[in-house]
């Protein structure tokens, strides 16, 4: 598994949330998807993503549309974008 982690702040979250609910990680590929907000600023996200391959994630990242997507709901600045290949995964 490779997990994908786009970092960025949004000018309104509602804004950000309805253009993200059109262009989710699935159309990518992504197998989940996890919506975080920072404790003292609702307005800065990190979303997290699953991807079954490196490839994967990759396109959906470079995919013209996830940047149109992006400036249509108001990201602020460049976002920060990580992969990471999941070691361990548990649950409590």
């Amino acid at each position: 598994m490779f997990v994908l982690a786009i970092h960025h702040r949004v000018e309104d979250y509602e804004r950000w949330k309805s253009v993200f609910d059109e262009f989710p990680p699935r159309e990518g590929g992504a197998v989940f998807h996890r919506i975080n907000r920072l404790v003292d600023d609702a307005n800065t996200i990190a979303v997290v993503s699953g991807f079954l391959t490196a490839d994967g994630a990759y396109a959906f990242v470079n995919n013209p549309d996830l940047g149109a997507a992006m400036q249509r709901a108001g990201v602020d600045g460049v976002p920060r974008i990580e992969l990471y290949e999941e070691i361990e995964a548990v649950e409590y």
